[in-house]
């Protein structure tokens, strides 16, 4: 089967066919940091991690280029409210971003520039612009001219003349259209700003990835990347400054994630219901939270509850059971941890899991329906090992293993040792208040005593979806993490 992606510019899914054979070059949207990163941020940056470990692992050379926004209005008004230097608190961000990314087994992009190193070619994208008649000099402001590209509003499949200025657009006079934007912004009084033909200032938000892009990638490249959220106004306004300024296409193929919501809720600070990297990850194991989001298509939405989460949750817990046994029974894979080695997925076994792994994820990176094959692998491989073992089907187990670590690896789970990972996940897991427990159990005990069994049943549930985890023996009943 051929690499299919679903292309937002065209809404449909094409054949993946990069500009130069085996090689492909890939701009992803970055954070802008003045905050620590949510489980949003998460989602796009595990989805473009797995794209470009899938890529390389069925033989292509990528270059990844993720960016840093670390000048800003958001970083100013927050440095503000903070009393510290904007350029020390969006450094303290990034060293944030690693961290939390780190823990969710993210790798580094193999480019990663911050705004602030890219002036200089900002302002020589902007004076093109304006020599080219795309762009115009109002005081010590310049602005992009929508009505200039022709092309405007294809991205996003928007027509200009039904556009109005919204909620994420400032309403501006000065403006020659209500979609214009700024390229250039002139200073106030104790803001960061750099030397301009303009007058001192900064570049708009939408300026530094055109400019970044460029510099790594060249005029024209293989895949834009990021969420959905930034499909308008930023990357339609990337794209139009950027062709009217270099010719060329830009990017060739849009890849947009979907939102994650939260308890069906969009998250918000003032719904209190804005859940931080840190936050899940004290809630929940890494490999948990990775292998739920993957569990659904990237493009759709996904909605974060903690039953979902535990429901997955056990799926892992299945998989490193099974890597427990396989240890006991067929001995240890002296390759543990080797993960894929470079085009370790070019060409596999027809018909064989590693062929229906790869034919999955080249129909538009389709994780949720890998997941499900790596899910059903555990359960042939444990059917397997419960009848008595020769040699043969022992080979044959230590060979889906191995299979299984490389489809796992582009994944990016079940990197540890399973004793580490269930200690880790006791750890992670013990959150929920013993005597709550003990009281759901007396709850329960009384509502058996009784023959209420539905309200028994209805525990029991209650318990699960909190991972505990119920055994009634003769002696009474007990409870253990669900682990």
């Amino acid at each position: 089967m051929t690499l299919k992606f679903f292309n937002t510019a065209t809404r449909t899914k094409e054949d993946f066919i990069p500009l130069r054979e085996g090689e492909v070059g890939m701009y992803v949207c970055g954070v802008t940091v003045y905050d620590l990163c949510h489980i949003g941020h998460a989602r796009s940056a595990i989805v473009f991690d797995v794209l470009v470990k899938y890529l390389r692992a069925r033989g292509f050379r990528v270059t990844y280029v993720r960016n840093f926004t670390d000048v800003d209005d958001k970083i100013i008004d927050r440095a503000k409210q903070l009393g510290k230097d904007p350029k020390a608190l969006a450094e303290e961000f990034i060293q944030a971003f690693y961290d939390d990314m780190g823990k969710l087994g993210i790798l580094s992009a193999d480019k990663e520039p911050r705004a602030t190193e890219h002036i200089q070619g900002m302002i020589d994208m902007i004076v093109a612009l304006i020599d080219k008649g795309f762009a115009y000099v109002e005081g010590t402001d310049v602005f992009y001219s929508v009505e200039k590209f022709s092309g405007y509003g294809e991205l996003s499949g928007r027509r200009l003349e039904d556009m109005k200025a919204g909620s994420r657009i400032a309403v501006d006079e000065r403006k020659r259209h209500p979609m214009d934007f700024v390229l250039w912004k002139g200073a106030k009084p104790g803001e960061p700003q750099w030397s301009s033909p303009w007058g001192p200032g900064r570049p708009g938000w939408h300026m530094e990835c055109s400019v970044m892009s460029g510099h790594f990638l060249g005029s024209s490249f293989d895949i834009h990347g990021g969420g959905e959220d930034l499909l308008f106004p930023h990357h339609e306004n990337e794209r139009a400054q950027s062709i009217a300024a270099n010719g060329g296409r830009f990017a060739r193929y849009w890849i947009h994630n979907g939102f994650v919501t939260v308890e069906s809720e969009k998250m918000s600070k003032s719904l209190g219901n804005f859940l931080t990297i840190r936050d899940a990850l004290h809630m929940y194991h890494p490999e948990v939270l990775r292998i739920f989001l993957l569990s659904k298509h990237y493009r759709s939405p996904l909605d974060f509850s903690k039953s979902a989460v535990l429901g997955l949750q056990a799926g892992l817990v299945r998989m490193y059971r099974t890597l427990q046994r396989l240890d006991q029974m067929v001995g240890p894979d002296k390759d543990k941890g080797a993960g894929p080695l470079p085009s370790s997925l070019a060409a596999p076994k027809k018909d064989s899991f590693l062929d229906q792994f790869v034919q999955t994820l080249d129909d538009d990176l389709n994780t949720a329906n890998a997941i499900a094959l790596l899910f059903e692998k555990v359960k042939e491989m444990n059917k397997i090992m419960d009848s008595p073992l020769d040699d043969s089907s022992k080979a044959k187990l230590s060979l889906e293993r191995r299979h299984l670590f490389v489809a796992a690896s582009v994944l990016g789970f079940l990197h540890e040792e399973p004793e580490v990972f269930f200690e880790a996940l006791s750890a992670s897991a013990h959150t929920a208040d013993s005597g709550e427990v003990e009281k759901l159990i007396e709850e329960r005990k009384s509502a058996r005593k009784s023959k209420d069994w539905a309200r028994a049943d209805a525990i029991r549930r209650q318990l699960k979806d909190m991972g505990i985890v119920l055994e009634d023996g003769p002696k009474g009943t007990t409870w253990r993490y669900d682990v």
